[in-house]
């Protein structure tokens, strides 16, 4: 058996991490770059005495050499509170990473697939959204070192592959939660576990009617390898997410049953440039990559449910 070489950026991230054990089980040699500023050791210590899995503590907006067959480019912090932090640092993570993968791509002759994110699809004005729109981003708003520098990463991706023929995935990634999501990184689905599972007032902000669709993320990592291996002519852009929509109010409900909470739901303010809604197209992950998510909201929160348990 050959084993493929296979470089992750953000590897002791969320996904990353996920993705690793995944890549591993199959028979591949694993390399997990990551500057652990959102990513945790923790997320991958369990892998470390595996023989073919290499931890390598390096920030992507600084070049890197490592021979691999493919790497996936998922190093960027993804939650509100966490991009926002040093907004400056975020689309450098974007940009400046983006470049510095794809040059190492071109070096070394490998395939090389980019991580990005709903978030280029703005506050859509077409619903649901396909790879097609083109986006309702606003470019100077508090959100959009992580929104643009994510665009500008899908134009880098592009540029690389017409201009130097470099071998390119792209994946938009819609909301996504499961095991290993941080307890305090901001998203909707951690913030209201944590706050069921202490018996503390759930926040909504808005009315909650705004609406998300959320992806179980066993799901997402089979979408990231179908794309991976998909025919050399399909670079996407692909939407990867849950069709399946559900207002904030109706999830919070959902978390509060499962967790046999004493939780109240109180309102705040919605914050600026919040997208009301968001639902993905995946016509084209079905066609192109025969790929669908397979996990209900209720199957897959009782297990992120039983994580969150573990840890607070």
């Amino acid at each position: 058996m050959v084993r493929k070489k296979i470089l992750i950026t953000g590897g002791a991230g969320f996904v990353g991490s996920h993705l690793c054990e995944r890549l591993l089980n199959e028979g591949n040699e694993v390399f997990s770059l990551d500057n652990f500023f959102t990513g945790q050791k923790e997320n991958i210590v369990h892998l470390l005495n595996n023989p073919y899995f290499e931890l390598i503590r390096h920030d992507v907006t600084n070049p890197f050499l490592i021979e691999a067959d493919e790497i996936y480019n998922l190093a960027c912090p993804a939650s509100p509170i966490h991009y926002q932090y040093n907004p400056i640092k975020t689309i450098k993570t974007s940009v400046m990473g983006a470049i510095n993968m794809l040059d190492l791509a071109m070096q070394i002759n490998a395939k090389i697939l980019q991580a990005s994110t709903s978030e280029v699809y703005g506050d859509p004005l077409v619903h649901p959204q396909s790879e097609s729109y083109w986006g309702n981003v606003n470019p100077i708003g508090i959100r959009s070192c992580y929104d643009e520098g994510k665009r500008s990463a899908e134009t880098l991706f592009m540029d690389y592959k017409r201009h130097n023929n470099v071998n390119i995935r792209i994946i938009r990634i819609f909301n996504t939660y499961g095991p290993r999501l941080h307890p305090h990184d901001g998203r909707v689905v951690s913030n209201f576990i944590v706050q069921a599972l202490k018996n503390e007032d759930i926040t909504i902000y808005g009315d909650g009617q705004q609406t998300r669709s959320f992806q179980y993320v066993d799901d997402l990592v089979e979408g990231m390898i179908k794309t991976m291996a998909a025919p050399d002519s399909f670079t996407g852009p692909v939407n990867l997410g849950n069709p399946n929509e559900f207002t904030i109010l109706e999830l919070a409900e959902k978390v509060i049953k499962l967790t046999g909470s004493n939780s109240k739901i109180i309102n705040k303010p919605l914050p600026s440039d919040d997208p009301l809604m968001r639902q993905p197209d995946i016509s084209l992950a079905k066609k192109e990559l025969n790929w669908e998510p397979k996990t209900e909201l209720d199957e897959g929160l009782i297990k992120t449910i039983e994580y969150f348990k573990s840890i607070i």
